[in-house]
C-alpha cells in the first residue's frame, strides 16, 4: 500500500539471474521528472514503465499526496499554546510569513493547550483582574492573526527533518519551511476514578502554582496526590493557602528526594497518607465538597472533608509525533542547547513545555517562544 505521506516507488529489474528490488521515497512532483520511457499504463494508481533494458518501473501513487495542498514557508511553527504564539508574532514581525498548525484536538485537547483546562489566569502580566484561561488563548490566537500568521487548524501527522527544506505533513496539506519551531506541550497525568471528569476545574486541578491561589481554595482543606518531588513542592506551595494539605501516595515510600520529604514533613499544615489511594472526589455539582481514599492495606475508606484536589503524578510531553529524529531526555522532553532553543538538528527550534520540564508556567513558555522566534530568524539570516 503507498505511503500516506510519500510516495513509493518500487524498481523491479527482471534478469535471468532473478529480480532485484528496491524501495526509494520521493515526492510525486521529482517522480513525474525521473519518470523512464515512455509507455505508462494505468490500474489503480499504478503507472507501469517497460524501461530499455525489459525492466519493469512501477510506481504506486497515492491518492491522498496528491490531494494535499502544497505551501512554502521560513517558519512552520507546531502548537497552541503562548510558546507558539509569541513565536508566531515575533516570527511573522520579522517577516517571516509563518504557518502554525494549532492542532484539532491535538492530544485530547483544545487549540490553545493547558491553558483552556485552566479558570481563572491571575499570574500572566497585563491583566490585573485575571482573564479565563480560554480567554486569554483566543487573544494570543487574535494577535497571531494580526501579524500575518496564517493558522491551520489541523494536527501534524508527520514530521520528516532529514534534509531542508523541512517537510511537514497534515492530513490535507505538505508544507516545506526552512524552519521549524516545535511547541506541542506536555499534557498534565489525570487519574480515573469516580468525580474526576464531573470535577474536573470545579476543584480539580494538575497545577497548583496555576491554580492554588483561586480563592475556592483558600482557608479549606485540600488533597494532593503523587509521591514525587513536583508533589512536595505543590503541598508545600498549597499550605500557604489551605488549611491543611493532604499528600496521598499510594507506597510507602515517597520517590521524591531526601530534601523535599525532609521540608514537606516538617510543614506543620501538610499530612500524609500513605499505601494510600484516591477512589472518589465528592461536590455539590459545583465545586468540590470531599474525597474518599482507600488504604491500600487494611482495605479501610477514609472520608475527608475537601476544597480541592491536585494531580500531581507528572506530565507527557507530546513528542511521539517526532519518532525519534530530535533528541529527547529519558522522560521524553526535547533537549535543547543551554540558554537556548536550538534542538539536536540545526533548524529545528523548541520552545514552552515541550521542552521544560522544570518551570511550566504560560509566561515562561511566551519567554521561549521568543526566543526560538529570534533564533530562527538569526539562522536564516546567517544561511544568506
Amino acid at each position: 500500500m503507498a505511503s500516506t505521506l510519500s510516495n513509493v516507488v518500487r524498481v523491479k529489474c527482471m534478469h535471468h539471474t532473478g529480480i532485484i528490488s528496491n524501495r526509494l521515497r520521493v515526492s510525486a512532483a521529482t517522480m513525474t521528472r525521473r519518470a523512464l520511457g515512455k509507455r505508462f499504463l494505468t490500474n489503480g494508481g499504478i503507472l507501469d514503465n517497460m524501461v530499455g533494458d525489459g525492466s519493469i518501473f512501477q510506481k504506486e501513487i497515492s491518492d491522498k499526496e496528491e490531494t494535499k495542498q502544497k505551501l512554502a514557508t521560513r517558519m512552520c511553527i507546531i502548537g497552541s499554546g503562548p510558546a507558539a504564539h509569541t513565536a508566531a508574532i515575533y516570527g511573522a514581525r520579522a517577516n517571516l510569513q509563518p504557518i502554525l498548525f494549532e492542532g484539532m484536538l491535538a492530544n485530547g485537547v483544545a487549540a490553545g493547550g493547558q491553558l483552556t483546562t485552566t479558570t481563572d489566569v491571575e499570574n500572566f502580566p497585563g491583566f490585573p483582574d485575571g482573564i479565563l484561561g480560554p480567554e486569554i488563548c483566543a487573544k494570543f490566537r487574535e494577535q497571531s492573526l494580526r501579524f500575518g500568521t496564517t493558522i491551520h487548524t489541523e494536527t501534524v501527522s508527520e514530521l520528516d527533518l532529514s534534509s531542508r527544506p523541512f517537510n511537514v505533513y497534515t492530513k490535507s496539506k505538505h508544507v516545506e519551511a526552512d524552519t521549524v519551531v516545535i511547541a506541542t506541550g506536555a499534557v498534565a497525568r489525570r487519574l480515573v476514578h469516580a468525580g474526576a471528569d464531573e470535577y474536573w476545574q470545579k476543584g480539580i486541578s494538575a497545577c497548583a502554582v496555576c491554580d492554588g491561589a483561586a480563592p475556592i481554595f483558600k482557608n479549606v482543606p485540600l488533597l494532593v496526590v503523587g509521591g514525587g518531588d513536583t508533589a512536595m513542592e505543590e503541598a508545600s506551595y498549597l499550605s500557604k493557602y489551605g488549611s491543611v494539605v493532604y499528600i496521598v501516595h499510594r507506597r510507602d515510600e515517597f520517590r521524591a528526594s531526601k530534601v523535599m520529604v525532609e521540608r514537606a514533613r516538617a510543614n506543620p499544615k501538610i499530612k500524609f497518607l500513605m499505601e494510600c489511594e484516591l477512589v472518589e472526589v465528592v461536590g455539590d455539582s459545583k465545586v468540590v465538597t470531599g474525597g474518599r481514599v482507600r488504604n491500600n492495606s487494611s482495605g479501610e475508606i477514609i472520608d475527608l472533608d475537601l476544597g480541592g484536589v491536585f494531580y500531581a503524578i507528572g506530565h507527557d510531553p507530546a513528542t511521539a509525533f517526532l519518532n525519534g529524529q530530535v533528541a529527547l531526555d529519558s522522560a521524553g522532553y526535547i533537549v535543547t542547547a543551554p540558554d537556548s532553543t536550538a534542538t539536536s538538528i540545526p533548524g529545528v527550534f523548541a520552545a514552552g513545555d515541550v521542552q521544560d520540564h522544570v518551570w511550566r508556567q504560560a509566561v515562561t513558555a511566551a519567554g521561549t517562544g521568543c526566543m526560538a522566534a529570534l533564533e530562527a530568524e538569526r539562522f536564516l539570516s546567517a544561511k544568506l
